[in-house]
């Protein structure tokens, strides 16, 4: 059997190509615009204005503003509300008003489709990151990580952390019945993580019930990585452990990457029609 292979010259074209028109298709969806770009944006300048008092730490120590610890949250929860939320109400509504297979029965690579899809949720949380960074450093005190492993931690938090919450809304589309479904199937999820991953409070003060359920997805992981990054060092005092524990941090996203792959495998289909 011959296996007939997709120039890789044609494959990037392909997928730039569709890039461009998912970047255009977006931001002609005003709706899409303001829950995905401006919304999270809205939440730091609110929630930022509301929560504000100190934080002590050991004697000798600057205290710093709840907007710094604020701040580090919701900059990791962006990542998961663009990447799983976002994709995945994209791609359902995709699949269930028949793209995807319209798309089949034209040249364009699967490949192609998805890597365009995967680089609009790149650039869009780039942008909308790179925005609340200056927010944050121009109102809220927050300060960009200072040693080379806080930039490679916050590297390393971002980067998994978009992968692992990409392959997740993927392989989520498989419990999205019709295209009018899609928000409320899958915000509840998103909204359980964003409530209990210790972005408006120390998940240290959760009941242990929740803590332990919490900690066995990425956003708690991933906003401790960005408090890693963004905060002063005392602050681990504050976590659960007294720690960082940034093995956990790393390994935890890391594992929902591999995790999130094989459900993606499982559950992802092209066409909805073929589901038993």
């Amino acid at each position: 059997m011959t296996v007939t292979t997709v120039p890789t010259v044609t494959l990037r074209a392909a997928a730039m190509e569709r890039f461009r028109i998912e970047l255009k298709s977006f931001f002609r969806n005003r709706a899409a615009a303001f829950f995905t770009f401006l919304l999270p944006i809205m939440m730091l300048l609110i929630f930022g204005s509301l929560f504000n008092f100190k934080l002590s730490g050991p004697p000798g120590t600057e205290p710093i503003s709840s907007h710094r610890y604020l701040s580090a949250g919701l900059l990791a929860s962006v990542v998961l509300s663009t990447a799983f939320s976002g994709l995945a109400i994209s791609v359902a509504s995709e699949q269930h008003d028949g793209l995807l297979k319209r798309l089949a029965g034209t040249p364009l690579p699967r490949a192609a489709y998805l890597i365009g899809k995967l680089a609009t949720i790149t650039v869009l949380t780039a942008l909308t990151l790179v925005v609340m960074f200056a927010i944050g450093i121009a109102f809220f005190d927050l300060a960009l990580p200072s040693t080379a492993k806080q930039w490679a931690v916050l590297a390393a938090v971002l980067s998994g952390g978009l992968i692992a919450s990409a392959l997740m809304g993927l392989a989520m589309t498989r419990f999205i019945p019709n295209s009018r479904s899609a928000a409320a199937i899958v915000q509840p999820p998103y909204l359980f993580l964003f409530m209990t991953s210790g972005i408006f409070f120390s998940v240290a003060d959760m009941p242990n019930w929740m803590r332990i359920a919490t900690s066995l997805f990425p956003l708690k992981w991933m906003a401790q990585g960005m408090r890693f990054a963004l905060l002063p060092e005392w602050f681990a005092s504050q976590e659960p452990a007294k720690s960082w524990e940034l093995g956990w941090v790393v390994g935890m996203v890391g594992l929902w990457v591999v995790v999130g792959a094989v459900l993606c495998r499982w559950w992802f289909r092209w066409d909805r029609r073929t589901d038993s």
